[in-house]
């Protein structure tokens, strides 16, 4: 049986959210955005008034205010993002079981087995559009093809409030002829050297021979020759309530660039503490600790290590962070810093040591001091290196937990 699979994009997710909950936002161009002051300042999402006049995600706020003067900035708002999120995803698991996230406003979903309930793929995305825009007031973009790359293509073709089809008998018409960064998984860099080859366009992508781009872009190469001529077989996971987390993490923007080995130490303990904390609320461990650093010119790298053995602890964290930060910092002033813990494992498996007295301690100091904060707050107690300069941990972190899909 051929597959009939859609991808359903909710239309400026975070900014369609604001306008709704805030009705004197209607019919004016608004703009998500970070908060310039903190250097947080650029445009994270746009209604379609806004895009008008030519603002984009990503675009600096101050460019985006000399477009349009009138714009209005609201900050964000992720946990009613997430909630409409969840109404939307409710609405997706009335047409079937096997509904795959993709971020938080858009999904795959397989419905093949649905069209004697409610018709064929084109019928099912358009009722779709519908209910979300009935029940939640949104619009949602919906590409309906036999597989998942084609699905997300069709979603992004035709904006906003639409249902793109495409076919398996007719797909070369239709997808070929697009530029090939259009394809999911081609990015900047990819599209950068598919482009000093001659390749252009996904019909240019699907004419090479695959052993040319595993040359070329190793494993990738393949996968995506293989994408550009249908050939993506990959299922849509079924709905789970739990969906096994791959690694936690979280980063920050400063309010000013790190500079001394001191203004690094403050912000690695926060972070640190704050990757810990939900390790242990998930009853995970982590086996490898990653850093993200962003210099003040903007320029980024990520450098990662193998513990001695898997950790939950705070100072385990930081410990292996700040190592691998001496090693490749060159005392450049940092922008942003994060830090991840990657390769879980589950705590009920922690093996212990007779030898392990002092992390038994440590262990037992953070446990105490988590109780505290969890009683009085997070801000009740801190080490004592964080009060040297407070507001470098007063921050709203970035959370980075990546979830693996089934």
């Amino acid at each position: 049986m051929e597959r009939t699979i859609l991808h359903a994009d909710l239309n400026n997710f975070f900014a369609s959210v604001e306008c709704l909950e805030h009705a004197e936002l209607k019919d004016k161009p608004v703009a998500v955005a970070g908060d310039a002051k903190a250097r947080h300042g650029i445009i994270l999402a746009k209604n379609e008034l806004a895009k008008l006049f030519g603002i984009k995600t990503a675009m600096p706020l101050w460019q985006a205010q000399q477009l349009c003067p009138d714009l209005i900035c609201v900050p964000p708002h992720y946990d009613l993002y997430m909630k409409y999120s969840g109404f939307t995803r409710e609405i997706c698991q009335r047409y079937t079981s096997q509904v795959e996230s993709f971020g938080p406003d858009e999904c795959w979903m397989d419905v093949s087995g649905s069209s004697a309930l409610f018709g064929n793929g084109k019928t099912i995305a358009d009722d779709l559009r519908k209910r979300i825009f009935h029940e939640l007031g949104l619009t949602v973009s919906v590409g309906v093809s036999f597989n998942k790359v084609f699905a997300k293509l069709g979603s992004d073709m035709k904006k906003p409030d639409a249902t793109t089809v495409i076919p398996k008998e007719s797909f070369r018409d239709i997808v070929w002829p697009l530029p090939v960064d259009a394809m999911l998984y081609v990015g900047r860099s990819a599209r950068e050297r598919f482009r000093s080859v001659g390749i252009a366009t996904i019909g240019d992508l699907a004419a090479v021979t695959p052993e040319f781009l595993r040359r070329s872009l190793g494993k990738t190469g393949t996968m995506l020759w293989r994408f550009a001529n249908g050939l993506d077989d990959a299922p849509v996971a079924e709905t789970a309530d739990n969906i096994p987390i791959k690694s936690i993490g979280n980063s920050t923007t400063a309010y000013r660039n790190l500079i001394t080995e001191e203004d690094c130490r403050i912000v690695l303990y926060a972070l640190s503490e704050m990757v810990s904390h939900r390790l242990k609320s998930h009853g995970l461990l982590c086996a490898t600790v990653q850093i993200s650093i962003r210099l003040s010119n903007l320029s980024s790298f990520e450098r990662q290590c193998r513990l001695t053995a898997p950790t939950q602890s705070a100072l385990d964290i930081f410990d292996a962070g700040w190592q691998l930060l001496c090693q490749h910092r060159n005392d450049a002033p940092i922008r942003a810093l994060g830090i991840r813990g990657c390769q879980l494992s589950s705590a009920f498996n922690r093996q212990l040591s007779f030898f392990d007295s002092d992390n038994h301690k440590n262990r037992a100091l953070e446990e105490a001091m988590d109780e505290i904060r969890g009683r009085f707050g997070n801000h009740t107690i801190k080490r004592a290196v964080m009060l040297k300069d407070p507001k470098l941990t007063n921050f709203k972190p970035k959370d980075h937990s990546v979830f693996l899909q089934k």
